[in-house]
């Protein structure tokens, strides 16, 4: 089995989670990243270059049709939601808030367990809410593997423990072990992966 993308969802504590993960992953890390984090509308860019200085991975907010592509980590952009192409292709939306957010982590989650099936890794990080949890489930749905930071872990623990609830996730994994986890699984299990959900 072989995967082909990661998605993660992060919220409260979100930004010095993602800090932690992405920074130990290498420049040529294999598989893209998408990351929908709950943010102000009217945020600047902050985040992504924030992100970018921090770790060898690319890191930026990611655009309207845009191809995604290994050793790159996509921000859902302030006041977007991000969605999966089947193609790999990026879609931005302006539709409504869903669990009162744009971006949705759930949008995210539920279009790439379409676009990716079991080529896909979904991960819940810290946040103060259930968005996710929804998502999460379909990506388990479709065969994908499904992560949650240990809620002990988390700056703000109601999103990880409503995903918890929400579905049998695969692993739940300390906030400081998962960057080193999901390194060694692309590793081994990277490359093309058929199936539809």
């Amino acid at each position: 089995m072989g995967y082909r993308a990661i998605v993660i969802g992060s919220s409260t504590g979100g930004m010095e989670a993602l800090r932690i993960i992405l920074e130990v992953l290498p420049k040529d890390f294999l598989v893209p990243i998408l990351v929908a984090q709950h943010i102000s509308p009217h945020s600047d860019n902050y985040l992504a270059k924030y992100l970018d200085n921090a770790c060898e991975v690319i890191v930026k907010e990611a655009e309207e049709k845009e191809k995604a592509i290994s050793g790159h980590t996509y921000l859902a952009p302030p006041n977007y939601h991000m969605l999966v192409e089947k193609d790999g292709f990026i879609s931005l939306s302006v539709e409504a808030r869903v669990s009162y957010a744009r971006p949705s982590i759930d949008v995210l989650f539920e279009s790439a367990a379409e676009a990716y099936n079991r080529g896909l890794i979904g991960i819940i990080l810290t946040g103060a809410n259930s968005d996710g949890s929804k998502g999460l489930k379909r990506i388990k749905e479709c065969q994908g593997l499904t992560i949650v930071q240990d809620p002990s872990t988390a700056q703000a623990e109601a999103m990880p423990r409503a995903a918890i609830s929400a579905t049998d996730v695969d692993y739940i994994i300390p906030l400081r072990e998962i960057g080193n986890f999901i390194s060694k699984i692309i590793k081994e299990k990277s490359g093309d992966n058929s199936g539809y959900c």
